[in-house]
């Protein structure tokens, strides 16, 4: 029988680990963010689709191919959010959170859309976890923002990646470059794809991000933006790679890099990874410092990066490496028949109570299917309620790994699984 109704293509369902995979990179951002003392903000997943053309850019692959938009019935147009940034900013200037002090430090999680083309690691709703930090133009925000990606990956045993860094100037540096990089693209323009074309005419900066192998070819020889940059931002830039060379973070300088969206402005970098192919980079960002004034607001500097989580655990995958420990069950509490699920009942209260992870069989199965679904959900103990265990008031205490059992008091319970526990956790090298 065929269903009736399938998820929408490019998005996906996430069950159990591969839900609590994301949960966990989720956690690990967290604790990392608030540990430089940032704040969790959270954005709607709607936003006016206003927001997004005017500083993504209407030219850009995002607006034009990819945005989920539509009119509401009050006849507003309204997008799915397909980045974080321009939320947040709008957030900062609508919730006036500069009265709080500058500068801002936030960071966030959570889905994005895009209708790209579905391939590995390319989801039409993905799911990022990224950083803002608002009010502030000082390279040193430039480098702890572009550091915790470095950390992040390094407490997930990846460091061996490749971090591209450059520079796009300012509002001067770009006109005084756009003089010479205009006519140059007009020199090759045989050679640039479609899009490039379009690109060279409404946004020519956004020309370098194109991955086609002629239009790299092309651009190899371009004047290149660090060559132009104002006293300012060759000086941002130094100073940037200074506080990086004294984190002992390690980067390339790439003067052909650049970043897909219009709003940004001086630093650009990204993280890659060889292994994931053309789509290498995983973690991204840059500065933004004429955000707030193109959505209306006073002038308000800000860097930011955000890390796709899709991306991150493909990578993982690959490399054997999984961001999760055990998260199986503590321990399955398994009536030896139906006149003694009571019984279990209280004894699975007590467990919960104690915080260790419990369950028990909802099915009436026999004892032995009742191993077998505790083993099939990672528990690390069974817990065994019979008859003649009742009337000695003990129960019986299965490791199934170590295909032991042994009897344990019933007022012992409690104590006896968390020294159990403490045990294997020392035993397996966590504790």
């Amino acid at each position: 029988m065929a269903l009736n109704y399938r998820a929408p293509k490019g998005m996906k369902d996430n069950v159990g680990s591969q839900q609590e995979e994301l949960e966990e990179i989720f956690r690990l951002s967290s604790d990392l963010f608030r540990l430089h003392g940032y704040m969790m903000i959270s954005t709607p997943i709607l936003e006016p689709a206003g927001l997004f053309t005017r500083t993504i850019g209407e030219a850009s692959d995002i607006v034009k191919k990819e945005m989920y938009s539509f009119e509401d019935r009050g006849g507003e147009v309204l997008a799915l959010r397909p980045e974080g940034t321009a939320p947040i900013m709008r957030a900062y200037l609508e919730g006036g959170l500069k009265s709080r002090g500058l500068p801002q430090k936030l960071f966030y999680y959570g889905p994005m859309f895009r209708r790209e083309r579905p391939q590995a690691g390319r989801y039409r709703q993905f799911h990022q976890v990224g950083a803002e930090v608002l009010g502030s133009d000082s390279p040193l925000a430039d480098a702890e923002i572009i550091s915790i990606s470095a950390k992040l990956f390094g407490a997930l045993g990846v460091q061996d990646y490749t971090l591209l860094l450059n520079s796009l100037g300012c509002r001067k540096c770009q006109k005084d470059y756009l003089a010479i990089l205009c006519p140059y693209l007009e020199e090759v323009k045989e050679d640039l794809c479609e899009q490039c074309l379009v690109r060279a005419r409404q946004s020519p900066l956004r020309i370098f991000d194109c991955k086609e192998a002629s239009c790299q070819d092309a651009l190899s020889h371009a004047p290149m933006i660090v060559d132009f940059l104002c006293e300012g931002c060759g000086r941002h830039f130094s100073e940037l790679q200074e506080y990086l060379d004294l984190m002992g973070i390690n980067y390339r300088v790439e003067p052909l890099l650049a970043r897909g969206l219009d709003y940004y402005s001086r630093t650009a970098f990204e993280y890659q990874f060889d292994e994931l192919g053309a789509k290498s980079t995983v973690s991204a960002g840059g500065r933004y410092d004429y955000l707030a004034e193109e959505l209306g607001g006073s002038p308000t500097p800000g860097v930011g990066f955000s890390l796709g989580v899709e991306r991150l655990l493909i990578l993982l995958r690959s490399r054997g490496k999984t961001p999760l420990k055990a998260y199986g069950l503590d321990v399955y509490v398994a009536p030896a028949s139906a006149s003694y699920k009571k019984a279990a009942l209280l004894i699975l209260e007590r467990l919960r109570s104690a915080k260790i992870r419990s369950d028990t069989d909802f099915l009436d199965r026999s004892l032995k299917a009742q191993m077998r679904a505790a083993d099939r959900l990672g528990a690390k103990l069974v817990l065994i309620v019979g008859e003649e265990e009742r009337q000695r008031n003990v129960v019986v205490l299965r490791d199934l790994a170590g295909k032991k059992q042994w009897e344990i008091p019933v007022e012992d319970i409690e104590r006896e699984v968390n020294n159990f526990l403490e045990r294997k956790r020392v035993d397996d090298g966590d504790g």
